[in-house]
C-alpha cells in the first residue's frame, strides 16, 4: 500500500514518493526533529511477512550503517511502525545513472569522474567487508558532489550467517518489453543480469571481483550509451555474460581513449583472476586516464593471428601509457590456445613522472627472461632508474643509476647497462656500485650478446663500437659514412651474438632510399640493409619487429643469415615513435613477450596552465608534438619547440595573456634547447645545418624586431 503525503513513521513527515528500489518503495520525507529532507525506504507490505526478504532489508541497513564515506548514501535511522518497517537514508538531490543514460552516453571526462567516484564507494565497501552484488546504474545516484552508491538490498557480508542465498524469493524471468528496464532475477541468482558476473550467473560465489566486473559493465554504458551484454529473454542475457565479450568502445565511440577500452575488459574477464583485483586498482587506473585527459592514446589494440604453415611463437603485451602502464601478454603458438596469460599494473607514486621520450630519456625495457621492467623516472625533481617485477605492482629505484639513460639488460637478466654522465656503465641488481665501461658523451643506445660483449653507440655522429662488458678497449665496428648518413644507432644483437640489426639514419633526408634497418655481424663481414625504417629494430621469437611510421611490423628473418624467410605482417597500426631520436617504444623478451605503447608516429599533446595548487587554469596549446618547453622570466609567456615532418624542430613564442602564438625559427633546418635571456628579451637555442654534425648556437629578440644571429659556431669563428 503506497504512502499518501502526510503520513507519518515516527517523527518522519512522507512528503511525496521518489521512486521504487528492488526491496521497496521510496520516499522523500522530513524530519520533523532536525528540519531536513531526508529518503525513506520503506519495505513492501507483501514482503514484509516474508522472512527473508525482512532478512535481506534488514542485511542492508546492516551493511551501509557499518560505512560512512561521500560516494555511499548515509543511513540516518531505522524503523518499524504498525508493521511498517524503513529506513531513514541520505536524501539525493539529482538523477540516478540509469535516468541520464536514457539521454545518451556521458562524456569522457564525466566517465572518468563518475567512474573514480563509484571505485572510491566500492573500495570503502570492499574494505568494510561488504560485496554490493546488484551494481547498476539504476543504484548510483549523480549529484552535485559526485556519483554516490545506493541500495545495498543484495548485499553480502564477509559473516557466513548472511552468505546464503535468498532461494525463496519469487525469480522475474518474463521476457521484457522494449525500453523496460533491465532484466532482475531475485533468487539462488542475486542481481542484475545485465550486470552479474559469469560466476553469479552460475550461482557460484560472490565476492568483491564480482562487483568489479559489474563495475566494467557499467562503465561500457556510461562510455557507449550501451548495454554491455543484451539479448531479447533472460536466457540469452545470460549466455552472452558467460560466452561472450562486449564490442570494443572504440567501435561504439570513435573518440574514447583505447586505455578505457583496455580497462572495462579487464573488469569484466570471465575468470575472475584475470580481472582488475581491487577497485582501487581500478581508480587508478581512471586517474590516470584523467590526469593526462586529451594525450590518452595507450590501451589494448587488436592484433590479428598470423595466418601461415609456420608455428608463430609470439607474445603481445599493450598499454602501455606514458603515466600507467598495463601489460596483457600471450605466448601463442598457431592453431592452439595460450599457454600463458600475464596481466600487470604498474601504479606509480603521485610524485613519479616518467622519462620515456627525448634526448635523456629512459624508455622501457623488457628483461629477455620477461619477468622485469626497467625504464627512467622523476622524484622530487630527481631521475633515475627504476625496475619492477612483471607481478609486481611496487617500482624500485636502482641505486647508482642517477639521471641513467637508454637501459638495456645482461642476457640473464641479472644486470643493467645505461648511460649517464658521459659513459656507458653497468650495475647488478642484487647490489653494488655502478662500474665504467665505455665513454660516452650522447649515446643512442646499446646491446648486450651472449658472448659477453656489448655493441653501442657512444654519440650521436659515430659509428657503432663494441666493447667487452667487463670494460675495456673499445673498438668501432661500423664506421658511419658520412657522405650518406648523419648517424647510426640503437644496434640490437641477434640470438648468436654474432649479427646485430641497427638504424642508419640521415636527419638531413629521412625518406631517402638509403636510410633503414641494417643486418651487420661484429666481424665487419656483413653490412645490408633491410628495411626502410625511421626508427629502431629489434628481433624475437624469429621475427624482426620494425616501424614503418605508427605502423610496427613484423618480418620473419633468419638470424645467422640475415635474409627474410616470410611475408611481413601488421603487429598494430599505432605504436608510437619518439621521432627525437627516431626509437620506437616497444620492448620484447626473448619467448616473444612485446611491451609497446600505443601511440601516431608523433603522439599529440597538450599544453595546461597550473596555479601553485596544481589546479588547470587554462589549456593554453593543443594538439601537437611539444618536444621542449621553457617558461619566460616573467612567467606571462613561455617558448617551445615543435616537431614537425622528418624530425625537424620550429621554435614558437607562447602568450599566455593574448591566448596567441607566434614563431621564431622559419630556416628549413632543425631546433632545439631552449633559453631565455634573464630579462626575457631574447631567446637562445640549438640549431642543426647538417644533421647533427653542425650544432651551432642561435639568438633572437622576440619581440620580432631583430634578425637572427650566431652567437656560437663555424661562422662565427667559435666552435662549440
Amino acid at each position: 500500500m503506497a504512502l499518501t503525503p502526510g503520513t507519518k513513521l515516527g517523527p518522519y513527515e512522507i512528503l511525496s514518493a521518489a521512486g521504487a528500489g528492488g526491496m521497496g518503495e521510496v520516499y522523500r520525507a522530513k524530519d520533523t526533529r532536525l528540519d531536513r529532507t531526508v529518503a525513506i525506504k520503506v519495505l513492501p507490505e507483501h514482503l514484509s511477512a516474508d522472512p527473508e526478504a525482512k532478512q535481506r532489508f534488514e542485511r542492508e541497513a546492516k551493511a551501509i550503517s557499518s560505512i560512512n564515506h561521500p560516494n555511499l548514501c548515509i543511513l540516518h535511522d531505522i524503523g518499524d511502525q504498525s508493521g511498517i518497517d524503513y529506513l531513514v537514508m541520505e536524501y539525493l538531490d539529482g538523477e540516478s545513472l540509469a535516468s541520464r543514460l536514457n539521454k545518451g552516453p556521458l562524456p569522457v571526462d564525466q566517465v572518468l569522474r563518475y567512474g573514480i567516484d563509484i571505485c572510491e564507494g566500492l573500495g570503502k565497501a570492499h574494505a568494510s567487508g561488504i560485496t554490493h552484488r546488484d551494481l547498476k546504474p539504476g543504484n548510483i545516484m549523480l549529484t552535485k558532489s559526485g556519483a554516490k552508491l545506493m541500495d545495498f538490498g543484495l548485499a553480502k557480508m564477509s559473516t557466513p550467517a548472511i552468505n546464503q542465498p535468498a532461494s525463496g524469493m519469487t525469480a522475474t524471468l518474463s521476457s521484457p518489453a522494449a525500453g523496460s528496464q533491465p532484466l532482475t532475477a531475485q533468487g539462488s541468482m542475486v542481481g542484475t543480469f545485465q550486470y552479474m558476473s559469469p560466476e553469479q550467473v552460475e550461482g557460484k560465489e560472490a565476492d568483491a571481483r564480482s562487483d568489479i566486473f559489474a563495475l566494467g559493465a557499467v562503465l561500457f554504458e556510461m562510455a557507449t550509451g550501451k548495454r554491455a551484454f543484451e539479448g531479447k529473454t533472460p536466457a540469452s542475457v545470460i549466455a552472452a555474460v558467460l560466452e561472450r565479450d562486449p564490442a570494443p568502445i572504440s567501435s561504439l565511440q570513435p573518440m574514447s581513449p583505447p586505455a578505457l577500452d583496455m580497462l572495462v575488459r579487464t573488469c569484466m574477464a570471465k575468470n575472475p583472476d584475470e580481472r582488475w583485483q581491487t577497485a582501487h586498482d581500478v581508480k587508478l587506473q581512471l586517474k590516470q586516464m584523467q590526469m593526462m585527459g586529451s594525450q590518452i592514446s595507450s590501451g589494448v589494440v587488436a592484433v590479428p593471428h598470423r595466418k601461415s604453415k609456420d608455428k608463430l611463437a609470439w607474445g603481445i603485451a599493450v598499454g602501455m601509457a606514458l603515466i600507467a602502464i598495463l601489460a596483457l601478454a600471450h605466448s601463442l603458438t598457431l592453431g592452439s590456445k595460450p599457454t600463458r596469460v600475464l596481466r600487470t599494473q604498474l601504479n606509480f607514486p603521485e610524485n613519479l613522472k616518467l622519462n620515456l621520450i627525448g634526448d635523456f630519456a629512459g624508455p622501457i625495457a623488457l628483461s629477455p627472461d620477461g619477468t622485469k621492467i626497467v625504464f627512467s623516472a622523476e622524484v622530487n625533481n630527481k631521475t633515475t632508474l627504476f625496475v619492477q617485477s612483471m607481478d609486481s605492482f611496487s617500482p624500485q629505484p636502482i641505486p647508482g643509476t642517477e639521471n641513467g639513460t637508454f637501459p638495456f639488460w645482461s642476457p640473464d637478466s641479472r644486470s643493467l647497462a645505461f648511460f649517464s654522465g658521459g659513459k656507458m656503465r653497468r650495475v647488478e641488481l642484487n647490489g653494488g656500485p655502478a662500474l665504467t665501461i665505455a665513454d660516452a658523451p650522447l649515446p643512442r643506445g646499446g646491446s648486450w650478446g651472449k658472448n659477453g660483449d656489448i655493441i653501442f653507440t657512444p654519440s650521436v655522429s659515430t659509428g657503432i663500437w663494441m666493447v667487452p662488458a667487463s670494460g675495456g678497449q673499445a673498438k668501432e665496428i661500423i664506421k658511419l659514412d658520412t657522405t650518406v648518413y648523419t648517424s647510426c644507432r640503437w644496434p640490437s644483437f641477434m640470438p648468436d651474438g654474432k649479427h646485430f640489426v641497427y638504424l642508419a639514419a640521415n636527419h638531413n633526408s629521412p625518406q631517402s632510399p638509403e636510410m633503414g634497418i641494417f643486418f651487420a655481424s661484429v666481424d665487419g663481414s656483413q653490412n645490408t640493409k633491410l628495411v626502410h625504417s625511421l626508427s629502431s629494430a629489434l628481433f624475437t621469437a624469429g621475427n624482426l619487429l620494425y616501424q614503418q611510421d605508427a605502423v610496427l611490423m613484423a618480418q620473419p628473418l633468419d638470424p645467422g643469415s640475415g635474409k627474410f624467410t616470410g611475408d611481413s605482417f601488421v603487429v598494430s597500426d599505432k605504436v608510437h615513435n619518439d621521432m627525437v631520436v627516431w626509437h620506437g617504444l616497444f620492448t620484447t623478451a626473448d619467448d616473444g613477450m612485446l611491451v609497446f605503447q600505443p601511440g601516431s608516429r608523433n603522439s599529440e599533446n597538450n599544453i595546461q596552465w597550473l596555479d601553485r595548487s596544481g589546479k588547470m587554469v587554462d589549456t593554453v596549446a593543443e594538439h601537437e608534438y611539444f618536444y621542449m618547453l621553457r617558461i619566460a622570466p616573467d612567467g606571462k609567456r613561455f617558448a617551445a619547440v615543435t616537431i614537425t615532418g622528418g624530425s625537424k624542430g620550429v621554435v614558437w613564442l607562447y602568450d599566455l595573456a593574448k591566448k596567441s602564438r607566434s614563431r621564431i625559427t622559419f630556416d628549413d633546418i632543425s631546433f632545439a634547447n631552449l633559453a631565455w635571456s634573464p630579462d626575457g628579451a631574447q631567446l637562445a637555442y640549438n640549431g642543426f645545418t647538417n644533421g647533427i654534425q653542425d650544432s651551432f648556437i642561435y639568438t633572437k629578440p622576440v619581440s620580432g624586431a631583430g634578425e637572427q644571429k650566431i652567437l656560437l659556431g663555424q661562422d662565427s669563428g667559435k666552435t662549440i
